[in-house]
């Protein structure tokens, strides 16, 4: 009996010291936390915060959590997990091209080939060696946004050289016909997010031309400019002057009309390249122009001028396109290769092209189709959807609004399936890449160690002449210091600024709270 009471004294000293435990590591993180976003800069904005365990949901700290927040890029949890659920994470798109009409002995078409977009997000312009999706941590569509843009070393033509030595290969060597594009997937729609501004179907190198610019030898002298992907369709007329060291750089882009961009301005000695971007007008006419010299860059001769616009108006019907003859497909990487390049970078189009994607799954074709289908799938997996409003898939739009509460029950929902490695595997890592690669230290403990989203949404004042930060967020999960699986939404709304400086210096901020709670729990 002694033994009995003796073993039931010693639990509960167990349980008293476990309990002690807990309340001081609550009481470090609710004091590292507030140290942060109790400071007197945020006297004018407004935090959402919740930190809970990600096995038993239980709640560690929140604030205003049932509140709602735009949540900027965080946007992208959601329309990445629906995506997800519909297509599957080994699904690949096929593009195909058909010909209509016959081919005779001597290799002539006497029709016309059709190129029917299929909404592959890449279309082989960033497959590396090994089969992957190529991304640089600071995304070309960014190019004059906050930081440095780069590029990936990937050709962006290399998917339409691969159909076009398809075509070469099945036996057609000359088409005498039109070079079609078939755009009717989706009703396309506008991106809700900074970079590229139309969904289309078809994007070749997200739509968009790229020019690097570097800076000659010495003051005086002319900077070199490069752009791709190279097309007889697009005229370029740059004079960029090099100038003295520690001047800022200043480069212009304006088209003057279609299909001419001329760039102007000057940029220092010794300043590292510059990339610049400019979209395309016609999405479909640029895709036809790059598919005809692809041929015939394979040994096939169009007749057509690549100069031409695309000629929807000579499409068959869409039921009877299928049934042509197929001369050539290009298959993508897996869906899950597309899941890590939104997340990674924060890719705009690209995550505003996939509730279209949920809506074409289901046989349906438009956004708000689309949006509907996903609040289905967020209310399947435990989601309180009456607590989210959206407007697109990218995290732009004013409808975007979230609550931190229902934001972390996506991320255990998530966790939960068997895609779960898959979803977490295609976030920014804390430290390490994608939108969260600078975001700390290289000796932070929390390096390597925080899965998570990040988001950034700005607009201008003009009355102060300042601009406001109306959202800056991170949402995702942590392994804490203790082995403790975590999910945390953390989201900063309304902090007027006047330095681009403060950008990063908020994105720090997020970066501490990560700190925090690693450290604390």
């Amino acid at each position: 009996m002694k033994r009995i009471t003796a073993g039931w004294v010693t639990l509960a000293v167990l349980l008293c010291t476990a309990a002690a435990g807990a309340r001081a590591a609550g009481e470090k993180l609710r004091s590292a936390v507030e140290a942060v976003v109790d400071a007197p800069e945020y006297r004018n904005a407004r935090w959402g915060l919740l930190v809970s365990d990600l096995e038993s949901g239980e709640v560690l700290y929140e604030r205003n959590a049932d509140q709602l927040f735009t949540p900027a890029s965080t946007t992208k949890l959601f329309s990445v997990a629906a995506a997800l659920d519909a297509l599957g994470a080994d699904y690949r798109f096929r593009t195909p091209i058909y010909r209509r009409g016959d081919v005779d002995a001597e290799g002539r078409l006497n029709g016309d080939l059709i190129l029917v977009a299929s909404g592959d997000l890449t279309m082989g312009g960033r497959t590396d060696k090994d089969g992957r999706v190529a991304f640089a941590n600071t995304d070309h569509i960014y190019a004059g946004f906050n930081n440095p843009a780069e590029l990936t070393s990937a050709d962006p033509l290399a998917g339409l050289d691969e159909l076009a030595r398809q075509v070469a290969r099945s036996g057609i060597r000359r088409v005498d016909g039109e070079v079609l594009i078939d755009d009717r997937l989706f009703v396309d729609t506008v991106s809700t997010g900074s970079g590229p501004a139309r969904v289309t179907p078809v994007q070749i190198n997200d739509n968009l031309v790229d020019f690097t610019v570097r800076a000659g030898t010495a003051a005086g002298s002319p900077a070199a400019v490069e752009w791709r992907p190279k097309c007889a369709a697009l005229q370029v007329d740059a004079q960029i002057e090099t100038v003295a060291v520690g001047s800022p750089p200043r480069i212009s882009t304006v088209s003057p009309s279609a299909g001419k961009v001329v760039l102007r301005g000057s940029v220092p000695a010794g300043h590292a390249p510059i990339v610049m971007i400019r979209e395309v007008e016609d999405p479909l006419s640029w895709a036809r122009s790059l598919l005809i010299e692809a041929l015939g860059r394979a040994g096939v001769r169009v007749e057509a001028s690549a100069l031409a616009a695309n000629r929807e108006a000579m499409l068959p019907p869409w039921e009877a396109v299928a049934k042509l003859p197929r001369t050539a497909e290009l298959v993508s990487p897996p869906f899950s290769e597309n899941a890590k390049l939104v997340l990674k970078v924060s890719h705009n189009l690209h995550a505003s092209t996939l509730p279209l994607l949920v809506a074409v799954k289901h046989g349906k074709r438009t956004l708000v189709e689309g949006l509907q289908l996903q609040r289905e799938f967020l209310a399947k997996v435990g989601v309180d959807a009456d607590t989210i409003s959206f407007g697109g898939g990218a995290g732009g739009s004013p409808s975007d609004m979230t609550t931190p509460r229902a934001t972390v029950q996506l991320l255990r929902a998530m966790a939960k399936r068997p895609d779960f490695p898959v979803y977490r595997d295609a976030l920014p890592v804390l430290g390490v890449d994608g939108t969260l690669a600078t975001s700390v230290a290289a000796d932070s403990p929390a390096r390597g160690k925080v899965w998570a989203k990040t988001g950034t949404y700005v607009i201008t004042n003009p009355l102060n002449g300042t601009r406001i930060l109306t959202s800056k967020a991170l949402a995702g999960y942590v392994t804490a210091a203790s082995g403790r699986k975590l999910a945390v939404s953390f989201v900063m709304n309304n902090r007027q600024f006047r330095e681009n400086s403060e950008i990063n210096r908020q994105g720090a901020a997020l970066a501490r709270l990560c700190e925090a709670v690693h450290s604390a729990l």
